[in-house]
């Protein structure tokens, strides 16, 4: 496969450039940025052939088949349309649009046009993640009673920029790690939060955009999820819990892009240690989505799991504004 990338981010040089081209036969041809000189020096550092300022000119490139767009969020939904419409395979970052019409807009318009469309929520790639879920589905630690992530992060100097100060680029906690939240709460249960209620604020670093949050979602099985996001905690750790009737899962460290981190189970016999895989969360990921093009399985996380991420962090801003309690409305997916 060969792959466009709608974007010159670090997190297309720091993870997604090596994990597509560890697929077998596959490359990325060009990029696009918005500025010239910052995408030549991109393509040069990143051995790519090709840079781009226009996106039409990249999607008339019949040698690429998919892209992937990891630009400010604002700019997804008409970049993906773009895309779709030339008939690419698109793997877009979270969250997919800054409203839930343009995600649905987005998964719809792909569906018709017959290509793969996916979202590209890491932790769920992980062998922590995949570790806990089969803790979980195999009935472990019984029914599910509630779940704590702790997830509130010290953001580094060089990731700030839109995502404290610009909300009309999408800015702020919510958009930012609430959506991989839900994700991995969607992942791990198998269903979707149906209220929430939360509250939000600046801490220190959020200009015109909040940069804490905790939240609690109500789930149809009545299980209960308090969560906590941040951009301003330096030594808070992150982590992830589940409580059930027959024991608890713990896990720490491991909602990262690094294969790290630690699992527990405690229940009536003692704490058990649970190993897991340490592979390459985005090789696994671009794995399934080759697959999926192929016409073999689905990615790991497709356009409905965007759209569901995306409604649970909306109704987490609704209701941190509001101060009452909201149902979260999925577009009818």
């Amino acid at each position: 496969m060969r792959w466009g990338l709608v974007g010159a981010s670090r997190i297309a040089s720091g993870y997604m450039i090596d994990a597509i081209r560890a697929q077998e036969s596959s490359d990325v041809l060009s990029v696009l940025s918005s500025n010239s000189a910052r995408g030549e020096t991109f393509a040069r550092d990143n051995n790519i052939a090709a840079s781009h300022t226009d996106l039409d000119t990249l999607l008339a490139d019949p040698d690429i088949d998919a892209v992937y767009i990891s630009t400010t969020n604002e700019k997804h939904h008409a970049q993906a349309l773009a895309a779709i419409a030339a008939g690419k395979h698109v793997l877009c970052e979270k969250p997919l649009a800054m409203t839930l019409a343009d995600a649905v807009e987005m998964v719809r318009a792909a569906s018709e046009k017959g290509v793969v469309f996916a979202t590209n929520h890491h932790l769920r790639n992980a062998g922590s993640h995949l570790a806990i879920k089969q803790l979980i589905s195999s009935g472990r630690i019984g029914k599910v009673l509630s779940a704590r992530v702790f997830h509130a992060v010290n953001l580094p100097e060089h990731l700030r920029g839109w995502r404290i100060n610009d909300a009309a680029a999408g800015g702020g906690v919510i958009p930012d790690i609430v959506v991989h939240d839900a994700d991995t709460i969607r992942f791990h249960l198998d269903e979707d939060p149906a209220t929430v209620v939360a509250q939000a604020g600046t801490s220190g670093m959020g200009d015109g955009v909040e940069d804490s949050v905790m939240s609690v979602w109500t789930m149809p099985s009545g299980a209960m999820v308090q969560t906590h996001e941040s951009f301003t905690h330096k030594f808070a750790g992150s982590g992830i819990e589940f409580h059930g009737t027959e024991g608890s899962i713990f896990a720490r460290n491991v909602m990262t892009q690094q294969p790290v981190g630690e699992i527990w189970l405690t229940d009536e016999t003692g704490r058990h240690e649970i190993p897991f895989e340490s592979h390459n969360l985005y090789v696994r990921s671009l794995g399934l989505f080759h697959a999926a093009v192929a016409g073999s399985g689905r990615p790991s996380a497709d356009g409905v799991d965007g759209i569901k991420s995306l409604a649970v962090a909306l109704a987490v801003r609704t209701a941190a504004k509001a101060g009452k309690s909201v149902d979260v409305d999925y577009g009818g997916f």
